[in-house]
């Protein structure tokens, strides 16, 4: 039930003096002063530019346009803007810019920002930075009685790590055009800069190559992006001043490449798509010459398509086994004094790096292609852990950070947001720091579907945008998911489904039926974490994506503003949220029934019943520690009833146990665990 966090937040207290947009900006700039007055919004409103002429600007300023009259329902007159839409004496919202910017590392994204009674002006460097600054002034946007305005302010912003990313993997399960889109959008929403595109992977290889048409027609089930596609992604990025940066994954994670071309491959094959999910045997063999051939025309294709200056090679999760199985392999290893695995994917990678350098790309990979005997100009992607960056900065290598902000392990928006590249105690010089160029969050795709992807990125990659764009003194958590919340549902204007889509699946998985007993459940657990989903190795390529955990998120929505209020009545006897504790226990506790109605009609649900009845469970727990009506005799027989209710059911765990476990022990004066 939707209104249970609304109705918990407003008798907190969060609602009822809300904070200026100002202080609810997501990322937070660097500077912002609020000044007296505000600039008032009508039917006249107006924007102008001064500056070189950018079709970008124009573009995303009538963007920005149609994104406030939607907002306000004002009308403007304005409709699509252009060369002819010069600063006048009336115009509302000066932008004003130097040069026109390049979608490249290290451009310059700075903006300011001066709003007062008459006017808005914006000003920044390149028309990048001019959009950077129209997403904050959207965010500004606020009202009253009289009307939508923007309050008094300056800002002054620039971000603190040039490379601020999200990768998305369209292999494992393919993702539709329109997917792509809208979360570019959702990108320049929070100033990311990166689309990370992954490309190729045992389960399919998704883009077409003309020049080894069999790549794409036999390893990825027709699912797969034209030329004329991509080129469509990159133009819509460019737009939003995002770079597209592909990944070709190699010399493992390749299975899709070698159905095709199974000469290719270190064993004879043949090969078929993958199917499950895991790391797989299947590798290019990196001793044959006419593997460099066919990559080198491979490549030819791709860097010409690809305008980026970065090429991803992958390089993770090599198993080696089909090399050590390979006496061909083995021989060339003796001959060349080739002593491990290790050692031969340096080579493999070497080879890559003069083939991508003939084409005027650098090349970047995994943190496996940190081998020292690799060139300092190449790019290391630390995934396994903040070692292998810290590693590469000391040895001279640039490197950005995915570790701790893989968003699919289902991890809370605090535990990303509190993940720094560069933590005040990382140990290196300034020099060094400055080889550490930033972020990506990853979106792995084993365990997402189309209808349900945007819900796994969105709000927590807003979290990973901010620790990335703001100062590394910004790390208020309670702050953070107040700002959060807030930008949830401005992100919704974009088409991203993360929150219309969960009603949906709710609605099927309760089959038509009255789905609010499966909502309330939902709102209290949590999708296991890091890899137990899958534990037992049940899903596929083709499992259904459609029931309990794929509803629940990694931030129940109930559960934080319970724990705030059981910790504020446990810390000071707070009448309201005693009593809001306790509206919350009882309408846990009187679901159950509920739900199991629903379940009788809807058997899918049935894998969930024992979930539901630890709620009924450890809510009365609850209730009766708040009405004084627990027997200390019992003590041990409640902390197994709590500690039952944290075990996983239905792929799930239950968030609400360890707040109403404080409450039990306050009760009893004693603690269970």
């Amino acid at each position: 039930m939707k209104y249970i966090t609304l109705l918990f937040l407003t008798c907190l207290g969060t609602l009822i003096a809300p904070a200026s947009t100002l202080d609810q900006l997501m990322p937070t700039p660097r500077q912002v002063e609020a000044v007296d007055g505000a600039y008032r919004l009508d039917p006249g409103f107006t924007v102008g530019f001064e500056g070189p002429e950018s079709e970008r600007l124009q573009r995303y300023a009538t963007r920005f346009l149609r994104r406030l009259d939607k907002r306000t329902g004002l009308f403007f007159s304005q409709g699509h803007l252009g060369p002819e839409d010069a600063i006048k004496e009336d115009t509302a919202l000066r932008i004003v810019i130097n040069r026109v910017g390049k979608v490249r590392l290290n451009e310059d994204e700075s903006y300011a920002l001066s709003i007062g009674e008459g006017s808005v002006l914006l000003e920044a460097e390149t028309d990048i930075g001019a959009l950077r600054g129209l997403e904050t002034l959207l965010q500004l946007l606020d009202a009253d009685a009289d009307g939508y305005f923007f309050p008094g302010a300056t800002i002054a912003d620039h971000p603190r790590f040039p490379w601020r990313g999200l990768m998305i993997d369209s292999c494992r399960h393919f993702m539709p055009l329109d997917m792509i889109k809208r979360n570019l959008d959702g990108m320049a929403a929070v100033k990311l800069n990166v689309l990370h595109w992954h490309l190729s992977e045992d389960q399919g290889f998704r883009v077409e190559c003309k020049t080894w048409p069999r790549l794409h027609e036999m390893g990825s089930d027709g699912d797969y992006y034209t030329h004329e596609q991509r080129k469509e992604i990159i133009a819509y990025a460019n737009d939003r001043g995002i770079r597209v940066m592909p990944e070709f994954d190699m010399p493992g994670h390749a299975t899709s490449w070698l159905v095709g071309y199974p000469e290719l491959g270190s064993a004879p094959g043949p090969y078929e798509i993958e199917r499950d999910f895991g790391i797989f045997k299947p590798t290019m063999d990196p001793t044959r010459n006419s593997t460099y051939e066919f990559l080198d025309k491979f490549y030819q294709e791709m860097c010409a398509l690809f305008p980026d200056e970065y090429m991803h090679i992958g390089g993770d999760e090599n198993t080696g086994e089909h090399w050590d199985a390979n006496p061909d392999i083995q021989a060339f290893m003796r001959k060349n004094d080739i002593p491990d695995n290790h050692a031969l994917q340096s080579y493999f990678n070497q080879r890559l790096l003069e083939i991508l350098t003939r084409y005027g790309k650098k090349m970047i990979g995994w943190d496996e292609i940190l081998q020292p005997d690799m060139p300092k100009n190449i790019v290391i992607h630390s995934w396994r852990g903040r070692e292998s960056m810290v590693s590469a900065a000391k040895q001279g290598y640039r490197s950005i950070l995915s570790n701790g902000y893989y968003i699919d392990l289902m991890q809370p928006a605090s535990f990303h947001y509190l993940n720094d590249p560069l933590p005040e105690d990382i140990g290196l010089t300034e020099e060094e720091k400055a080889r550490v160029l930033g972020g990506e969050a990853t979106m792995w795709a084993e365990l997402v579907s189309p209808e349900t992807v945007d819900s796994r990125i969105w709000p927590r990659t807003a979290a990973i945008a901010e620790r990335l764009w703001s100062s590394g003194s910004v790390r208020d958590v309670d702050d953070m998911y107040d700002r959060m919340n807030r930008i949830n549902r401005l992100l919704e204007e974009h088409g991203l489904t993360h929150i219309k889509n969960r009603d949906m699946l709710m609605r099927n998985l309760a089959g038509g039926y009255d789905y609010r007993a499966l909502e309330v459940l939902a709102n209290v657990v949590e999708p296991l974490e890091r890899y137990q989903r899958n534990a037992d190795a049940k899903y596929d390529q083709f499992s259904p994506l459609t029931m309990l955990p794929d509803i629940a998120l990694a931030d129940a929505p109930d559960v934080r503003p319970f724990e705030q209020a059981v910790d504020l009545y446990l810390k000071s006897d707070d009448g309201m949220a005693r009593r809001m504790v306790t509206i919350l226990m009882r309408i846990w506790s009187g679901n159950h029934d509920a739900f199991l109605d629903l379940a009788r009609r809807s058997p899918a649900l049935q894998e969930a019943l024992l979930l539901s009845a630890s709620l009924q469970e450890v809510s009365n727990l609850g209730l009766m520690a708040l009405d004084g009506e627990l027997n200390p005799e019992e003590t041990a027989r409640y902390a197994e009833i709590l500690n039952a209710a944290r075990q996983p059911v239905a792929r799930v765990e239950l968030k609400v146990v360890d707040a109403i476990e404080r409450l039990v022990e306050q009760a009893l004066g004693t603690e269970l665990n």
